[in-house]
């Protein structure tokens, strides 16, 4: 199994931020969110559009073309792959349906929930196979809003118990 290019790597990144972007918008339409909920889902989703701007600026800055990856990267790619495949979100269209059809405000809750741990178990293991600190610094930055997400949501799931 070939492991994945650095640019296939960003580009899985830019995809997975384009899904939580369509999770978010499509679940900011919803009927029954207070505004506080709708308050709450656009300025995730509003960070997750800021995040694929942050991949794509990324792949086109010509110090990432040449990373340097760890000794087990065709591992770590293939851990990628597995977590790019079991994820909630595996195209827009099914986290738009996710977010459309999800029973109530917990559900959608629940969603972004596990759509943002999946998103940090990617980022982390990309984190713990590349040494370029640029790109390490970015990723590191990502991964602090990425928890603040997960952070964010628990709590406010709690609000509503």
């Amino acid at each position: 199994m070939p492991a994945y290019s650095i640019n296939e790597i960003i580009e899985m990144a830019v995809q997975i931020e384009r899904n939580g972007y369509a999770f978010y918008h499509e679940a900011t339409k919803r009927k029954d969110l207070d505004e506080k909920s709708r308050e709450l889902l656009i300025l995730l989703r509003d960070q997750e559009l800021n995040h694929e701007k942050t991949f794509l600026n990324l792949r086109d800055d010509a110090d990432m073309q040449n990373l340097e990856l760890s000794q087990d990267w065709e591992l770590v790619a293939t851990y990628l792959k597995s977590i790019v495949e079991g994820r909630i979100f595996n195209d827009a269209d099914s986290a738009i349906k996710k977010a459309a059809e999800a029973s109530n405000i917990h559900a959608v809750l629940d969603h972004a929930i596990a759509f943002e741990k999946d998103t940090l178990l990617y980022f982390h293991a990309i984190s713990d196979s590349i040494s370029n600190p640029k790109a390490l610094l970015v990723l590191r930055r990502i991964i602090n809003e990425e928890i603040s997400h997960v952070l964010r949501l628990n709590d406010y799931k709690k609000t509503l118990a």
